[in-house]
């Protein structure tokens, strides 16, 4: 059984996660510009900044589903679920935190959006259809 310290630790976890993430909104510009060579168009730039948009936004829109699931108490206590989501959103905000402080090229964002973000979602929708879906009615 998990105690109360790995479901507060999950929850930290997300919300570290969701406000690195929110960060990289506001500075997004820094990690755009280390996208491009040192001569761009603007072409290139709108192209690389959407990308950055919209990985930015699946990374949210993940966030939140998870904590839908975590807060509904429908993987609060599974203990899978709970300790690959700390180790999962534990890295994305030290990775995501060292993206922002060293410009980081907008390609190594996909690894840590991958792992990181839809890899945790992923195991939270089959922990919630598990639970919603198989459970026995009586």
């Amino acid at each position: 059984m998990l105690s109360g310290s790995f479901v507060a630790a999950r929850f930290l976890s997300l919300v570290a996660h969701f406000v690195i993430t929110i960060t990289i909104f506001w500075a997004k510009d820094t990690n755009v510009l280390a996208c491009l060579p040192l001569q761009y168009t603007q072409t290139e730039y709108d192209s690389k900044n959407t990308e950055l948009i919209v990985g930015l936004s699946l990374t949210i829109a993940f966030l939140v589903l998870e904590f839908g699931g975590f807060i509904g108490g429908v993987s609060m206590f599974n203990s899978t679920a709970t300790m690959l989501s700390i180790v999962a959103h534990a890295c994305a905000a030290i990775s995501l935190s060292m993206f922002v402080i060293d410009s980081w090229d907008c390609d190594k964002f996909w690894y840590v959006f991958g792992f990181c973000s839809a890899l945790p979602a992923f195991i939270e929708i089959c922990v919630v259809i598990g639970v919603l879906g198989f459970r026995a009615d009586k």
